[in-house]
């Protein structure tokens, strides 16, 4: 045969045999569609001689295909999903393995298409070079600025400009230096300093593994050549020690030991390690390797780590030596904005970074980058694929550092709460503000004192419902009946609140999660003083109700809808609103030209076309009778 012996041996032989201890090196592939990332990295397996017999004939009678001309088609090497080999095109994330005498090498090959950028993320993330190609026939173009800044968020400093298809324009030496030239005015501003550019014909391996005799004018190394030799080992492991622990191990009563993978510096043992962010300390008394005990962990490897002092330690909390990792509740970051929802400043998500999680509300959009031009624009919103720069208040401390200083500590990803979609990825610029700079002052009379002295159970009754629902005329009758019953309570109305505090407040999407956010910390001081709360509020976006009762422990928040049809709202319309709104002289006025989204699972819900108010008051009085409020 014409390939390695038919046996899985033989690659295993060819990736971990001879070459077990020769460095490997993480790379992606990176630019516009159809501009050859799949077909590049299609070659350089098959030049790495690394196919069986019956791939190479499966690949050619792929090739063939659709009337192919039945030159092999090196892209279907990487194309695993059936979509992508229908249409031609790179969707999902493609990790490929392969090795040389010289080195191994991990590959992501990623998609082109804008909408896929979140893919191309995911490839960035953990790569330490990136091959950026471009069409030679269309130069540098917005995709290629994009994955560019990507590249060098996510702290690749190493690049490999491949203009590709040089066939195409007659293997043009100047047309070459025209995009290479471009390209390295981009790459200085984006601080990318290592960047190696190479013409290549990927289809037919000109400079892909071997030198090309169609362009004698270019002297320098071929792609593999580079990837052979270009020295990515950086500094992660002189930097201090970090090590996130996600798991610990006690699978009996004698022993407990510290699990995860080593971020950054080195750990021997009798090191004295501090916990973050309690700053207990211990002194590490064995390390434990998938092969066995070992006398130190160095960045990259996965290890349990046993200490011959008990200390309290749980997972999200990170091991370190030296110097401190910052321990902040606020952070100011680099967003790459996945979701088709567009990011509204003041939403509530759950914030991912290495082994912790806590809840985050992007407290402010500072800017957003014109891909085009790299220039930043004001913004108020982020959609999808866009990038900008956001300032983050978090729930708790989180143990962090910038991600140029340590990229697992530095990185996360903010997940939507309701739909658990992965809104963005990030990496932290700074952490903004240690949490212990400003601690919570602890006080002698608390909440359960204050509420046994007015003998109620404290909560809030949060009324939602369209304009004209009945919410304020319903709350004001609980209010009055518990008053009767020797009840304290206070009614918080949006509309008196737009007259005082929220004055200061419009109607788009951003300024109503602002005005949430300030009513629910209000009801949450009246609940802290031991009353009863009643809110009256359109605050049509579940999300942000969500935040309200975020804010208030278990069964504290009661969400009551009023279940009044639009139809019905704009047939009562007493305060003209519907009828000004439905003539153009309001705008983004909910259920016109914004919309209202009904609870999910409301506590409570009622059907204001089938009940009167006075009934539905005594619906509320009796859920809190039932529910042990009263």
């Amino acid at each position: 045969m014409s390939r390695p012996d038919d046996s899985v041996g033989s690659v295993l032989d060819a990736l971990q045999g001879p070459h077990g201890d020769s460095p490997t090196l993480r790379f992606i592939t990176c630019g516009s569609v159809d501009d050859g990332k799949s077909t590049l990295v299609g070659r350089l397996l098959y030049d790495s001689k690394l196919l069986f017999d019956d791939q190479l004939i499966a690949l050619a009678a792929e090739s063939r295909l659709d009337g192919g001309s039945g030159d092999l088609d090196f892209a279907l090497l990487v194309a695993g999903l059936q979509a992508e080999r229908e249409q031609g095109i790179t969707i999902d994330v493609a990790y490929r393995f392969f090795a040389t005498p010289r080195r191994r090498f991990v590959v992501a090959d990623t998609p082109g298409h804008e909408q896929y950028t979140r893919n191309m993320a995911t490839g960035a993330s953990t790569a330490e070079l990136a091959i950026v190609l471009i069409d030679a026939r269309k130069g540098v173009i917005t995709q290629t600025r994009r994955h560019s800044h990507i590249i060098s968020l996510f702290g690749v400093r190493h690049v490999v400009l491949a203009v590709n298809k040089m066939d195409l324009v007659g293997f043009d030496e100047e047309r070459f230096s025209e995009i290479a030239t471009d390209y390295r005015l981009i790459a200085a501003q984006l601080g990318i300093t290592d960047v190696q550019c190479i013409p290549v014909a990927a289809r037919d391996g000109d400079n892909v593994f071997a030198a090309s005799t169609r362009m004698p004018w270019y002297r320098g190394p071929t792609i593999m050549q580079h990837l052979e030799t270009v020295d990515v080992s950086g500094e992660i492991r002189q930097r201090p020690f970090r090590l996130p622990v996600q798991w610990v191990s006690r699978p009996n009563a004698d022993f407990r030991g510290f699990c995860g993978r080593v971020a950054s510096g080195s750990v021997r043992c009798g090191d004295e390690v501090t916990a973050q962010p309690s700053d207990r300390r211990g002194r590490v008394a064995r390390i434990l390797t998938p092969a066995g005990p070992a006398d130190i962990a160095v960045a990259g490897q996965s290890v349990t780590l046993v200490l011959s002092d008990e200390i309290d330690i749980s997972r999200g909390d990170v091991l370190t030596t030296g110097a401190p990792a910052a321990v902040a509740d606020r952070l100011a970051a680099h967003l790459v904005w996945f979701d088709d929802a567009a990011l509204v400043t003041g939403r509530r998500y759950l914030l991912k970074s290495a082994s912790s999680s806590t809840g985050a509300v992007i407290a402010c959009l500072e800017h957003r980058v014109a891909i085009d031009t790299l220039e930043r624009q004001p913004a108020t919103a982020l959609a999808a694929n866009e990038i900008g720069y956001v300032q983050l208040r978090l729930d708790r401390p989180l143990v962090c550092e910038a991600y140029r200083d340590n990229r697992e500590l530095g990185s996360f990803i903010l997940i939507d709460p309701l739909s658990h979609r992965t809104a963005a990825a990030g990496v932290i610029a700074s952490p903004l503000r240690r949490a212990t700079d400003i601690p919570w002052q602890g006080l002698a009379v608390n909440k359960t004192m204050r509420a046994a002295r007015r003998q109620q159970r404290p909560c809030v009754l949060w009324l939602t419902g369209l304009s004209g629902a009945g919410k304020s005329t319903i709350a004001n009758l609980v209010e009055q009946r518990l008053g009767g019953l020797g009840r304290d309570t206070y009614l918080l109305d949006g509309d008196n609140l737009r007259q005082g505090i929220n004055r200061d407040l419009g109607f788009t999407a951003e300024a109503r999660v602002e005005n949430i956010r300030r009513v629910g910390e209000i009801a949450k001081l009246f609940v802290d003083a031991g009353m009863i709360v009643l809110v009256s509020l359109i605050s049509p976006f579940r999300a942000d109700r969500a935040i309200a009762r975020h804010l208030l422990a278990a069964g504290e928040f009661i969400e009551i809808e009023v279940a009044t049809p639009l139809a019905e709202c704009e047939r009562r319309d007493p305060k003209g609103l519907y009828r000004r709104a439905r003539a153009g002289g309001i705008a983004d006025f909910t259920g016109i030209d914004s919309p209202y989204e009904r609870p999910a699972a409301p506590e409570l819900s009622l059907d204001t076309c089938a009940i009167s108010a006075d009934e539905a008051c005594g619906q509320i009085i009796g859920y809190l009778r039932e529910h042990g409020y009263l």
